[in-house]
């Protein structure tokens, strides 16, 4: 008897809990004036570092000839671009593939059969990186996992390929080594959306559009939205990378539908972040975070909108054979790259290009253990940090000197070593400063003149430069 009075109450209770959860949590409506007034969960603007990870079927050929023109190296693009495009298909498909070969009988050949994702994960986490998005499905319409999606049954990595789930065992390895998993979702399909940038109003040849198109009246519900609610709610991405948006409009994508959906109903709904692809002209205007790509966007992003800017080692996000060293930028370029964009406010989406194997190509592993080793020092000054508003540095100085803030400290980063004193404005007058250089135990001297800060690099001999591909000097105190 009392046990049953002292249960009934705490089912009370925990009704009356859920109750309050349930009033806490914002509703959101189906309209953008609704949906852009969401916050951006915190870990996303705190992260700074991901892992953007281009790979399916167009690992197989890996191949664009190399181009000068910004998106003309994309070998992800080789259905639509290589394959598509009458004279590259003639001049490299046929010739090596033979007339009769289809992009689809590629698929076969796609099979990771060197996949090891604890080891990817291990890599992401050596790296710094504190987040992945993995291409779930590219343009291609090729399902990295076993969907349930009624027009894509024989078309994903559970039937055609590597025969196992790849979202999944990626996404179990990357939170098993504490790192958020995020899910890259293209919206188009070569082979069933129009578009006017071609003159044949598709991507693809006509017989591939006529033996595969899924009508236009159930593209969205039966194949865009049914993959996206099932990606959310059998995998509960951190983050969705929407894209292949150009074509149509929002409304045709029903995407403020399906945001008001993840945002009221996702299982993690208070962890998941989302970009700004969702239809024709929400670049830079509505959904989640900003994005650039490479650096194409920069005149949309700021320090006024969470922002990501993703791009390739090379000029390629999928893995691009014809590319050679000279195509790749160093480990200190990619250095540099992240510590411009972090001190605009932004965060880095660094790709890398595996090989249809499952393998990660070495130099793309040696430039993201580079990077790991650079973050295990200066890693301060850059998770977590915000903007520092007061940077009043001469134009001249501001290509090796950039600027982060946290708490009361800032952070001077230099892309080369300073070889005479530099100055620092825009600092309240304070007493009790204290400048150090982050992994190094030798002191820096400074002094204050009108106003400035003026600081003295310390003589250093080459065993104790703590990382030669970037400098930080830590200013405690620099700020109120």
């Amino acid at each position: 008897m009392v046990f049953a009075r002292y249960r009934s109450r705490l089912l009370l209770l925990a009704g009356l809990v859920v109750g309050l959860r349930a009033q806490a949590q914002p509703s959101y409506e189906p309209t953008w004036s609704s949906l852009d007034q969401r916050p951006i969960p915190q870990w996303f603007t705190d992260a700074k570092f991901g892992i953007f990870i281009h790979w399916g079927v167009y690992s197989v050929p890996a191949y664009r000839p190399v181009s000068p023109k910004m998106y003309e190296t994309y070998a992800e693009w080789y259905g639509a671009d290589v394959y598509g495009n009458p004279t590259l298909r003639q001049s490299f498909h046929n010739k090596n593939y033979g007339p009769t070969f289809t992009y689809r009988d590629f698929g076969p050949l796609f099979r990771a059969e060197l996949f090891d994702p604890v080891r990817w994960a291990d890599l992401f986490a050596r790296a710094g990186a504190r987040y992945v998005v993995l291409t779930a499905k590219h343009h291609d319409g090729y399902s990295l996992w076993p969907t349930t999606a009624p027009y894509k049954q024989q078309w994903n990595s559970g039937a055609v390929g590597p025969k196992r789930d790849l979202v999944g065992d990626l996404a179990q390895a990357v939170r098993a080594r504490g790192l958020k998993m995020g899910l890259y979702y293209s919206l188009l399909e070569w082979e069933s959306t129009p578009t006017q940038s071609r003159p044949s109003g598709y991507y693809l040849p006509p017989a591939n559009i006529n033996q595969y198109r899924i009508p236009d009246a159930v593209y969205v519900e039966q194949n865009s939205l049914w993959q996206l609610k099932e990606l959310v709610t059998r995998y509960q991405p951190a983050l969705l990378f929407a894209d292949g948006e150009w074509d149509r409009p929002a409304t045709y994508w029903k995407s403020t539908e399906f945001l008001a959906w993840l945002y009221n109903h996702a299982p993690n709904r208070e962890e998941v972040v989302v970009n700004d692809r969702w239809g024709q002209g929400t670049r830079g205007q509505h959904g989640g975070y900003y994005t650039s790509e490479y650096a194409s966007d920069n005149d949309k992003v700021g320090a006024h909108h969470p922002w990501e800017e993703s791009r390739g080692m090379g000029q390629s996000y999928g893995f691009n054979r014809a590319e050679n060293l000279e195509d790749y930028s160093s480990s200190a370029q990619l250095v540099h790259q992240l510590i411009d964009i972090v001190s605009r406010g932004g965060n880095l989406l660094l790709n890398i290009g595996p090989a249809a194997d499952g393998t990660i190509p070495v130099l793309m592993q040696e430039r993201l253990v580079d990077i790991g080793k650079w973050l295990a020092i200066n890693g301060e000054a850059i998770y977590g940090t915000k903007v520092w508003r007061a940077n009043a540095e001469p134009s001249q100085q501001t290509k090796t000197l950039y600027y982060t803030t946290k708490g009361r400290d800032l952070y001077v980063l230099a892309t080369s070593w300073p070889t005479a004193p530099f100055v620092v404005t825009g600092l309240p007058a304070t007493s009790n400063l204290r400048v150090t250089l982050l992994g190094s135990q030798v002191p820096v001297k400074y002094r204050r003149h009108k106003g400035q800060l003026i600081l003295q690099p310390p003589p250093l001999t080459p065993a104790q430069i703590p990382s030669p591909l970037a400098y930080v000097f830590k200013i405690q105190n620099a700020t109120p």
